[in-house]
């Protein structure tokens, strides 16, 4: 194949990576974009040269104004777009936020318009639903302590 034919086939994804952070009580922390309808995960799109986990926390600094310590990966999800095209998705886990971090949130002015936690068995009331469905597996991987591979926000069948 010639080489221009191979690198025209060849995926270039877009990558967004988020977190999921918990409170005491076990609740998962969402955020309420001003430009789209329903809630999110803190994060956002990976830029060129930056790592997915360089990104997450680039985010989680521009949109909450905190710095806590990201931890391991829970999911990679290949959820293609039909307005966007392929897209490669990271879920991080964040733990738990103690009170002082909490407290210390500042919303990025402009971009989100609230940060609240809500028990992850309501997620589907307030997330777009292959959002719910990653972030569903992540909470469960977090349990098991073991990341998850997904194809939108699922675990491919065999």
């Amino acid at each position: 194949m010639p080489e221009n034919e191979q690198e025209r086939r060849m995926a270039r994804p877009r990558m967004a990576a988020g977190v999921l952070f918990f409170n005491a009580e076990g609740y998962l922390l969402l955020v309420k974009p001003s430009y789209k309808p329903m809630w999110e995960i803190p994060g956002g799109y990976v830029e060129t040269g930056e790592s997915p986990l360089a990104a997450c926390r680039r985010e989680v600094e521009e949109e909450l104004g905190i710095t806590p310590a990201i931890g391991p990966l829970l999911v990679v999800d290949w959820a293609p777009s039909p307005t966007e095209g392929d897209k490669v998705l990271y879920v991080f886990d964040g733990g738990e936020l103690n009170a002082d971090e909490t407290a210390s949130i500042k919303l990025a002015s402009g971009e989100l318009l609230a940060a609240e936690f809500h028990p992850v068995d309501v997620l589907g009331q307030h997330l777009i639903p292959r959002l719910a469905r990653r972030v569903r597996q992540a909470a469960a991987a977090r349990n098991s302590a073991r990341p998850l591979y997904l194809e939108h926000g699922e675990p491919p069948t065999a």
